[in-house]
């Protein structure tokens, strides 16, 4: 047993001297990577680090840091009820607009990579600019307007379906669903560029042979050639996906009001938006931060184990 655990140790020693000789080697390649590095660690890990570290204190700005243990994230879970209804409904815009608008995303690259070369760049363009339209919020404002000059309730009165406007953006009842479909309709950002690059970057050889191996119709080619063939594109656009359905705030905010009515649209970001930057809490906004980077993280895990199953 000696023996076996002497030869273990040694194994492991000669494996760190020759990792550490290879590393001395290639230290020119390391001092290229060094900018990169400090601007990640200085931008990313150490906000990351500081936040986890203020979320176990009380922290307003004006006042030194004071340390309170897990009290903040006593107080979220078991007294902000506000916070609770902010989770449920970030957890029903996510599980909503996460999968539908990253399926979307896809199957309209896919179509669009069937077009001619000419006519894929304008479908491109099309489908794109609504991800970063500057006046998209004042356009649905107009659509979804709570009177009769609104376009949704003149339209639906017109044909009779109502007999009286409906407040879209100030009743609870319609409010979240409004905001699903707002976002659904601004889903079709990096991620779905990243789908048309992927799908213009797999080898047209491959689906000659998938043909002569057995592939008789265009799903068959999908799943065996496709999707494997693009999986680092998949993976890279719903890790997008899933930071766009967490990362809710500007839509909410801009149509429903701040704070919306009976907080039917609050969501983690902007109940942490409201402890951060209104009441200046920082510690207890940075315990909201911390819990929503926890949710963000264990889904990204999830959505990576089904991806990896894709194709095998």
């Amino acid at each position: 047993m000696k023996s076996t655990f002497g030869k273990y140790v040694s194994l492991k020693r000669e494996n760190a001297r020759y990792n550490w000789a290879k590393a001395k080697r290639m230290r020119t390649c390391y001092l290229f990577l060094l900018p990169y590095a400090i601007l990640f660690c200085t931008f990313f890990i150490l906000p990351i680090l500081t936040s986890i570290y203020y979320s176990f204190t009380y922290y307003n700005i004006l006042e030194p840091p004071r340390f309170v243990g897990f009290q903040n994230y006593v107080n979220l879970f078991l007294q902000d009820e506000v916070f609770l209804t902010a989770i449920k409904n970030t957890l029903v815009i996510a599980v909503i607009t996460g999968p539908v608008g990253y399926i979307l995303s896809f199957l309209f690259a896919w179509f669009i990579n069937e077009l001619p070369k000419w006519l894929r760049t304008v479908a491109v363009v099309v489908f794109y600019a609504p991800s970063i339209a500057g006046n998209a919020f004042y356009i649905f404002s107009i659509i979804f307007r709570g009177d009769a000059y609104g376009y949704l309730n003149s339209i639906l009165m017109q044909f009779g379906f109502i007999d009286a406007p409906l407040l879209w953006l100030t009743d609870p009842r319609y409010m979240l669903g409004v905001i699903i479909i707002v976002i659904l309709w601004m889903s079709m950002g990096t991620g779905f560029l990243s789908f048309v690059a992927g799908l213009q970057g797999v080898d047209r050889s491959m689906y000659e042979a998938g043909y002569v191996d057995g592939i008789r119709n265009r799903w068959q080619e999908l799943y065996y050639i496709t999707l494997p063939s693009m999986k680092p594109m998949l993976l890279f656009g719903a890790v997008m996906s899933i930071t766009s359905a967490f990362n809710v705030c500007d839509v909410p905010r801009a149509l429903a009001g701040y704070p919306s009515t009976d907080y039917a649209a609050r969501t983690i970001v902007t109940h942490l938006f409201d402890y951060g930057f209104s009441r200046f809490e920082m510690g207890y906004a940075s315990a909201i931060a911390t819990v929503l980077f926890l949710l963000m993280i264990l889904c990204n895990k999830a959505i990576q184990s089904m991806l990896r199953k894709v194709g095998t």
